[in-house]
């Protein structure tokens, strides 16, 4: 029996929503695609006359003072979207991805817990099996006291020759406390799920969990304009046995969920506002399971401006900005099955991942082979933008 997916309105929207400026997707049934949107508490205002795509809305010179005065006339009702939201009903308009056009780009091992989790992935061969027995082998040999180390520095090149001494030296270490972080490209332009739809596992995975990540939403100037919440469904099994697999264990259908909405920079939220924020994270299953746990930004490995850094420069451009997940402290051990095989998803398994700046995200595990395929592309969404400027040009001339 699958969990409900029934929280309100309200209750996904920030805390302190009355001042946040929320902009998103909704998919609009009258014109059959997606329209860029604004959200002011129990109003949605539809942004398509400011912008046809969030990226070319992002991408404006005075963006916060743009949206406010487009504001004037809501279309729907935050809570009736939110309702077709998590329950899927293609008939009413719901939530996207808040982002469209935006390249997903992912940072893993970001922070220390999580980096000894992928160690222990890599030295049991993705058998979770043996997990519990390379834990305490691992974590012996570590001490705790890679903790404090920061990437990069002389510590960290210590620490890799006292490591390497003991064979325990890992390329997730590499990346966890080496020089370069570690950064890849998560999804397709717009494969992302938004709030509500199901989240993809693929059949060929028996070792996996959430990972639930603060997102950074970037211009094609790689300037942080604001964020949302991520999650960047993790296949242990697949990755542990070899990280050249990586696009194996992080790309499948529905294997990128974003929102609800994207959290835009104002007077009164900044990057500095998301430094100490704290992620919430609950997984609820069908048999009375329940998991909760926490991302705590504030420990963090590096600061976001050197991940920025690593996507976006004179190596890499993103003319239409990128989406970039930071990463997460949290990675489930505890049993959920059988003793000594850890966490593992269920069918069915409703995902909330939770803060109080950026607001809920909520979504159920599904078969990535058994749900909804993902159709609509870039041809579809051009399309759909020429057929609406179309009308709009018919409009305006009484034709």
């Amino acid at each position: 029996m699958n969990a409900p997916l029934n929280t309100g309105g309200a209750s996904v929207l920030p805390d302190d929503a009355a001042r946040a400026l929320l902009i998103g997707r909704i998919w609009d049934v009258e014109t059959s695609g997606p329209r860029v949107v604004a959200v002011q508490e129990d109003s949605v205002f539809d942004l398509h006359n400011l912008a046809g795509t969030v990226s070319e809305l992002l991408e404006r010179p005075d963006l916060v003072a743009d949206i406010r005065a487009a504001m004037t006339s809501p279309r729907w009702e935050t809570s009736e979207v939110v309702e077709a939201s998590l329950t899927q009903d293609p008939a009413r308009p719901h939530l996207l991805a808040p982002v469209d056009l935006q390249v997903i780009k992912a940072c893993g091992v970001t922070f220390v817990d999580s980096m000894i989790e992928r160690v222990i992935e890599e030295r049991c061969g993705g058998d979770a099996g043996r997990a519990a027995a390379v834990r305490e082998l691992v974590g012996t040999a570590l001490g705790g006291s890679i903790g404090a180390i920061r990437p990069g520095s002389p510590a960290a090149a210590e620490a890799k020759k006292v490591l390497s001494a003991e064979g325990l030296w890992s390329q997730y270490l590499e990346v966890g406390i080496g020089p370069d972080p570690e950064v890849f490209t998560k999804a397709p332009v717009l494969s992302s799920v938004g709030l509500g739809a199901g989240i993809g596992i693929p059949s060929f995975s028996s070792w996996n969990n959430p990972e639930p990540e603060l997102v950074l939403i970037a211009t094609s100037e790689g300037t942080v304009v604001g964020a949302t919440l991520g999650n960047d469904v993790n296949l242990r099994d697949v990755e542990g046995r070899s990280a050249l697999l990586l696009g194996k264990a992080k790309d499948n259908n529905a294997s990128s969920a974003m929102g609800p909405l994207i959290r835009l920079f104002d007077g009164g939220f900044t990057l500095e506002t998301l430094r100490n924020e704290e992620i919430l994270l609950s997984v609820e299953g069908g048999d009375g399971y329940r998991l909760e746990g926490s991302n705590s930004v504030a420990r963090i490995s590096r600061p976001f401006e050197e991940l920025v850094a690593a996507t976006f420069g004179k190596h890499h451009q993103y003319p239409d900005g990128f989406a970039l997940f930071t990463g997460t402290l949290f990675a489930p051990t505890q049993d959920r099955d059988e003793p000594g095989q850890g966490f593992t998803h269920h069918l069915g398994d409703v995902v909330t991942i939770r803060s109080s700046h950026l607001g809920a995200l909520i979504n159920r595990v599904g078969r990535a082979e058994e749900l909804p395929e993902w159709s609509f592309g870039l041809r579809q969404l051009f399309g759909y933008l020429h057929d609406q400027r179309l009308l709009q040009e018919s409009a305006s001339t009484g034709r």
